[in-house]
């Protein structure tokens, strides 16, 4: 599979441990994802994006907001003047499930754009 595989796909609902991906998995998808990396608790992925003002990060914030409200899957955003950071968890299986490798790619996509 690649980014695109998984950026066309939609999120399913998963809850319980069964959903959790393996340490082997997360190190096999990140590579699908450039510069997402495996947060530091192993309980997230988090990217940092830059943009050249506050107006073009927020455009971004307001994308990536639509994009989660569709998914029904939600990530962390901290964001500043020209740059926001991005981290997705699947609470519900206490760390990383397909459904944030499917946003992140997602995200990757909005920016081909």
């Amino acid at each position: 599979m690649n980014i695109h595989d998984f950026a066309s796909q939609h999120c399913q609902p998963r809850k319980g441990k069964e959903h959790a991906l393996s340490a082997d998995k997360i190190t096999q998808l990140l590579q699908l994802l450039p510069d997402w990396k495996l947060a530091a608790d192993g309980h997230a992925i988090v990217k940092d994006f830059r943009f050249p003002d506050f107006r073009h990060t927020l455009g971004f914030i307001n994308a990536v907001g639509f994009l989660a409200n569709h998914e029904d899957h939600h990530p962390d955003i901290e964001a500043g003047y020209g740059h926001c950071q991005l981290l997705w968890s699947t609470h519900d299986v206490g760390g990383l499930s397909l459904n944030d490798i499917i946003c992140a790619a997602k995200v990757e996509a909005l920016l081909a754009r």
